[in-house]
Formats: structure tokens, sequence, C-alpha cells
């Protein structure tokens, strides 16, 4: 499967989190609600969560394979970068 499109929407806020990712796989299936966040070593994307429990996060979608989590994050942050013109530190 390809990454066909990526879309980000940059988030205003105090928190960490700084874009709303969305990802579409051969123009025929989408994953929302990715994020990209600010971490101690640079920028780096997180899955789409829900809250479970106390308090705790699962991971409703997630890639695999290292090779598959890589791909995503390097596109995501790749777009990430050019639209808001930022080149902070990423971490892969």
């Amino acid at each position: 499967m390809n990454i066909t499109e990526v879309r980000i929407r940059p988030v205003k806020s105090d928190g960490k989190t700084r874009a709303i990712a969305s990802i579409t796989f051969d123009d025929s299936f989408v994953v929302k609600e990715l994020k990209v966040v600010e971490g101690p070593s640079g920028l780096f994307v997180s899955m789409p969560s829900r809250k479970v429990g106390a308090g705790g996060y699962r991971d409703i979608a997630h890639p695999i394979t290292a090779e598959a989590r890589e791909e995503i994050q390097t596109m995501v942050l790749e777009e990430f970068q050019k639209q808001t013109g930022t080149s902070g530190a990423v971490t892969h």
C-alpha cells in the first residue's frame, strides 16, 4: 500500500500537539486523527487512540512494521513542515 495523500491541520494550543493529520492509502482508505506531537527529542507522529480505563489510551489504528511506521512518520512530518514552514528536529 502506498500513501497517496497527507492532510495536515495545524493546532494552536499550549499543549504538545502541533497538528492533526489524516493519511490516505492507495486513494481508497483513510486514517484520521494522527497527531504531530512535540516530544523531548523533537516532533513525532502519534497514532489515533481512544481513552480506556483510568487515564490510559489504546491505539485505534497503528502500523505493524517498523518500515510502515517510518514511512507514515516521514510523510506526515514532511507535509507538516511544508505547511508550517518549520524546520524543527524530527525524530525517526
